[in-house]
């Protein structure tokens, strides 16, 4: 985004902040691509159930000829979702979500979605939010919505409360190794409460192994990490290092697929890093295909 770029970001309204009247509309935008807007769609689905006012984020929405036709959510991590073919339309509204954004300030950790509106809203904020760690511009998005091609792993289930101290190290450990630094930060932290939250509502699962003198480990994870619209997204995919190139991987999300449309929704859907070449055809063995892409913009 350059001089002009940010005139005219000076000139424009900021999108409209939305209120508890709005969510319902703002589900309608939503379900234009539940797919790549589920991020988005969880968040707006729990503000429905607790209000707006308690859900940890605001909820910006842009309105085209009367009628709300993109949406941003703004919290931790921010998530546009811009639902629109008319491309004069969807450049406004990235605009007015820049506008908003850059009045804000930073208060993200990474901006997350479907990669065009990704990458047009990182392009509008680039010179007035620094610090960006790293850009993921293509990451496919991947669904699967019928049942596995491959065999499921038979140990695959849902973790147990009682595994937490077992599943936090795994989930730390695939953290670090896909961002770059540590998320651990105390018993109480956010990032371990979300991990045993995730097991307590039954989106956890993993494999367990015997390690060396007997103890259990985790040898696979996965995490269904957004569930919403009819489509349950799995996050946080691992194997431990010694038992990787064993396919575990593909039989592991074999059983989340299976498990998941049993019980949870019938899509199952995932982004993965573009140069993960094995991911990729780990997944494709499975029979998730690509429907479009994402894009990570991290701080």
């Amino acid at each position: 985004m350059g001089p002009r770029r940010a005139m005219v970001l000076d000139r424009r309204p900021g999108a409209r902040v939305l209120d508890d009247v709005d969510l319902g509309a703002a589900l309608e935008v939503c379900a234009l691509d539940p797919v790549g807007s589920v991020l988005a769609t969880a968040r707006i689905e729990a503000a429905r159930a607790t209000r707006l006012g308690s859900a940890g984020g605001a909820l910006w929405g842009y309105q085209h000829g009367g009628s709300l036709v993109a949406v941003c959510w703004a919290g931790a991590n921010m998530v546009p979702v811009v639902p629109v073919e008319d491309p004069a339309v969807v450049s406004d509204a990235l605009d007015a979500f820049a506008t908003s954004a850059a009045r804000q300030g930073r208060r993200c950790s990474s901006i997350v979605g479907p990669a065009p509106a990704v990458l047009g809203l990182w392009n509008r904020l680039r010179t007035v939010w620094p610090g960006v760690r790293e850009v993921r511009h293509d990451q496919p998005s991947m669904v699967i919505d019928s049942a596995p091609s491959v065999a499921v792993d038979p140990q695959v289930r849902l973790s147990r409360p009682d595994e937490f101290d077992l599943v936090l190290p795994a989930c730390i450990a695939m953290f670090t190794e896909e961002v770059g630094y540590s998320p651990a930060s105390g018993p109480r932290g956010p990032y371990e409460t979300r991990v045993r939250t995730l097991i307590d509502q039954g989106r956890s699962f993993v494999r367990m192994e015997s390690g060396p003198g007997g103890a259990p480990r985790v040898t696979f994870k996965a995490e269904l990490g957004a569930v919403a619209g009819g489509v349950a997204q799995v996050q946080g995919v691992w194997v431990e290092p010694e038992r990787r190139g064993m396919r575990l991987s593909e039989h592991g999300m074999a059983a989340v697929v299976e498990a998941t449309r049993d019980h949870v929704a019938p899509v199952v859907s995932l982004y993965v890093n573009d140069y993960n070449e094995r991911a990729i055809a780990a997944y494709r063995a499975v029979g998730f295909r690509q429907v479009g892409s994402y894009a990570t913009v991290l701080f």
